[in-house]
């Protein structure tokens, strides 16, 4: 399918670009998008999470008050868990919280999202720019000019630029990604996602 090139004024080029049917136009997994984020959001904790049980508590193991004729229930420890301070029942233990995902299913998730943002006309294709200095400032013009600016926006690049991450690392609702780091959690995140036509050349190499 064919989609207009803009410029970085927000102004149309006159020059389309086409767009590979089996990335982006496909009938959209649901299923395969909600797996991929989920592993990338379970990749991302780092489940450190502890609290002490009752064998690793400090304190004294004296018997508190004898078993019979108190009226109360029987008490053997004050570690245990119905006393402040006691231990903890059943309490959080480290443990890893990532899962293996199929390649093809990762795949098969990018090119669902992708495609479900280009249907709903939130994909635009800029052309390659490149800043010679960081500048704030010029990408919040960029932003106003495309019309991107009270919405998130994710902006993909075909390799690292050190000047076009700097300039947008202290906007909130822009997020810079080559292509290599384009995650389904991210387009999936983002309002708007803005690709530079060498990034879609990139990516067709990287999901075929």
């Amino acid at each position: 399918m064919e989609v207009k090139v803009y410029n970085i004024a927000g102004e149309e080029t006159g020059r389309t670009i086409v767009l590979a049917d089996d990335i982006f136009g496909i009938e959209p997994n649901e299923h395969a998008i909600y797996l991929d984020v989920k592993q990338y959001l379970a990749n991302q904790r780092q489940g450190t999470h502890k609290s002490k049980e009752r064998g690793e508590i400090s304190g004294s193991t004296r018997k508190i008050k004898r078993q019979k004729g108190t009226g109360t229930a029987r008490a053997g420890s004050i570690k245990a868990p119905q006393f402040k301070g006691g231990g903890r029942v059943f309490g959080p233990k480290p443990r890893d919280y990532e899962f293996k995902l199929n390649k093809k299913q990762k795949q098969l998730a990018r090119k669902s999202i992708l495609s479900a943002k280009l249907s709903e006309n939130r994909i635009k294709i800029f052309e390659d720019f490149n800043m010679e200095v960081p500048s704030t400032k010029k990408m919040i013009e960029i932003n106003n000019k495309l019309k991107m600016n009270d919405r998130r926006t994710l902006i993909v690049i075909p390799d690292a630029n050190k000047n076009v991450y700097l300039s947008s690392r202290n906007l909130q609702t822009v997020d810079v990604v080559t292509v290599s780091e384009l995650t389904t959690y991210k387009v999936a995140k983002a309002s708007n996602v803005l690709m530079s036509e060498k990034s879609i050349d990139v990516l067709s190499n990287i999901l075929n």
